[in-house]
């Protein structure tokens, strides 16, 4: 690497940095895709986001807050009602999450063709 191709690169690292701070966990993006659907409160969001902790859920629904990418909206009264929804800002994670997508089928199809001694030893 050459001394001008250094500050590309560390943009380009800085800039992925950014980016994973908000979607670091296996979590945000599954959470961020069933929002999208719709307004979910917290159980049925639960529910569309299978293997989560009630525990996990609720941390990572406030990360996503905290970073303007979801809202929710408390209705008082017995019992209290929690609704979360996606806001405009997170529709700019479309186009990364389609572009995952698209690549998560074409590996796993890759995967598919490899003799199964190969995948098992890859997936250790």
């Amino acid at each position: 690497m050459t001394d001008s191709e250094t500050p590309a690169c560390a943009v380009t690292m800085q800039a992925l940095r950014n980016a994973f701070l908000v979607v670091n966990s296996k979590w945000k993006l599954p959470i961020i895709i069933a929002l999208g659907a719709g307004t979910r409160h917290f159980r049925g969001l639960e529910r569309s986001v299978p293997g989560i902790s009630t525990k996990v859920l609720a941390k990572e629904l406030k990360d996503l807050e905290a970073h303007q990418f979801i809202a929710r909206t408390v209705y008082p009264g017995p019992p209290v009602v929690v609704d979360y929804h996606v806001l405009p800002y997170a529709r700019s994670l479309d186009p990364v999450i389609e572009v995952l997508k698209a690549w998560g089928l074409q590996h796993q199809q890759r995967l598919n063709a490899l003799p199964a001694a190969l995948v098992a030893e890859l997936a250790t």
